[in-house]
């Protein structure tokens, strides 16, 4: 508590740190230090560990050290509260890829935008609920309230997903033999290499358009989605004159019809693929460029209106739109390359963090002096996601990229491996090996799935680059690891 407020009694609490505006951003801004530096290392070890593991220990060690925050606010260290938010950032900087490397082994390639969008539905579900019970909390509790409720909750959160998750389906002790054996052959077979820094094709990925479009799409969300975490509730109360206790419910809103959009945006991008009325490549274009496109519009909105109801409701309609963009660019590392699809999203989410490490500064010296500098706030907001929209139109795929495959060398490791061990226990999913062919009537239903849509659909073919020019393997085995 760095301001003075009055608690819905009437009483006067006076503030206990004599922080500046200036020693605030810098606090604010040091968890995503910790959280870039883990990014593209947690794509290695979500390849080389267990990444359901790795998920777990991000949330449990990050909710453990939230509990201890607190007492460095008491003790009124600086160093020391921008010492636990990196640890805390270090630590959480491996669940995104860690959440894409769970995907690598349970997601089939046609359910792959409803499973991760509904796990990125969590990251919503969490501001819907903290939003108005922080507000609360401080209002009605204490300021630490929150710290230790949210640190306490995660900790028993961790314990159980430790207890209920497993690796793949074959380590899965409850699975039916019938969903185990319908997950492998829908996936395929996965490499029993572990990619290492000499054989990711670095170059071919710094190079790749389609890695900048999805690299460009997130540091686009990135900023809108870390400006309203941190400054939404500010907003609402130095701009639109708001109480905290108030504005707590409203600053929810945008982030339950994210949640809901994004859902919703899951299962239409599957369902538009599954049934060949749209290629990947279209879906993924269409979803992001949509989605970005509409909170980019209403973002201006906000950025102009002199309505308060006007911007509350611009401001849900922004947020919403962008659910359907989570269809687009952050399951777009699945498409391209699912060998690499953990270490694409460290690469891109660790750039797209950039955007808290920069935000809350640029936002400070925009709104410093009056509270007129939200209108520029929000204006490069919107000129952000528009530049987002441009980039991914331009460059995106959808498509099975050329240096994604596995080499020779590691396929015919697999080969020889299968051979050695036989056929029995060797899925994917087995502990002996990591190797699976496709059944012959599995592989031809993917090869008529990997088809082009419909040729009378004009609109479809307009949005989709598959050809030979595109740098695009015609694979049957496309979802291979």
């Amino acid at each position: 508590m760095y301001k003075n407020y009055t608690d819905p009694w009437g009483k006067v609490h006076m503030h206990e740190f004599n922080w500046t505006i200036e020693e605030l951003s810098v606090m604010e801004s040091s968890y995503f230090y910790g959280y870039l530096v883990t990014q593209i290392p947690a794509g290695f070890l979500a390849a080389k560990f267990p990444p359901n593991k790795l998920f777990g220990f991000g949330i449990g060690v990050g909710a453990f050290l939230n509990i201890l925050l607190p007492y460095g606010f008491k003790v009124k260290s600086d160093y020391l509260v921008a010492f636990i938010q990196i640890a805390q950032g270090l630590v959480q900087g491996v669940c995104y890829p860690a959440m894409h490397g769970v995907w690598r082994y349970w997601a089939p390639p046609m359910e792959r935008s409803k499973l991760a969008t509904t796990a990125f539905t969590g990251s919503y579900a969490g501001a819907v609920l903290g939003l108005p019970l922080s507000a609360f909390l401080v209002s009605y509790v204490s300021w630490a309230s929150p710290f230790y409720l949210y640190g306490v909750c995660g900790v028993i959160w961790a314990i159980v997903w430790f207890c209920v998750t497993f690796e793949k389906p074959a380590f899965h002790p409850t699975i039916s033999q019938e969903e185990k054996i319908f997950i492998e052959d829908a996936i395929g077979h996965v490499s029993n290499t572990h990619p290492t820094i000499r054989s990711i094709p670095w170059k071919a990925i710094v190079t790749s358009k389609p890695v900048w479009a999805i690299i460009v799409a997130n540091f686009a969300r990135s900023w809108t989605f870390y400006l309203l975490l941190q400054n939404q509730l500010t907003y609402m109360k130095e701009a639109l004159g708001m109480k905290i206790a108030d504005s707590g419910l409203l600053a929810a809103i945008p982030h339950l019809v994210m949640g809901c959009v994004v859902l919703m945006g899951g299962q239409l991008a599957d369902y538009l693929r599954s049934n060949k009325i749209l290629s990947t490549t279209a879906v993924r274009k269409i979803f992001n460029c949509g989605g970005f496109g509409g909170e980019a519009a209403f973002m201006l909105i906000v950025a102009y209106t002199t309505s308060d109801t006007t911007a509350i409701m611009a401001l849900i309609a922004a947020v919403g739109m962008s659910g359907f963009a989570i269809s687009g660019f952050n399951v777009n590392h699945l498409d391209i390359a699912p060998r690499y699809a953990a270490i694409l999203m460290g690469f891109s989410n660790g750039i797209g963090t950039l955007a808290g490490l920069t935000c809350p500064f640029v936002t400070e010296a925009f709104t410093a002096h009056s509270k007129h500098g939200w209108t520029s706030v929000f204006l490069l907001a919107s000129l952000i996601h528009f530049t987002g929209v441009t980039f991914y139109a331009v460059y995106a795929s959808g498509e099975l990229q050329e240096w994604a495959e596995p080499k020779e060398e590691e396929e015919w490791s697999n080969k020889e491996l299968v051979n050695k061990t036989g056929i029995n226990g060797t899925g994917y999913g087995a502990a002996e090996t990591t190797f699976t062919t496709l059944p012959a009537g599995v592989e031809a239903s993917y090869q008529q799935q990997a088809q082009a849509p419909n040729p009378t659909n004009s609109f479809a073919i307009s949005w989709d680059d598959h050809g030979a020019s595109s740098g695009v393997v015609e694979n049957p085995h496309y979802q291979q690891w």
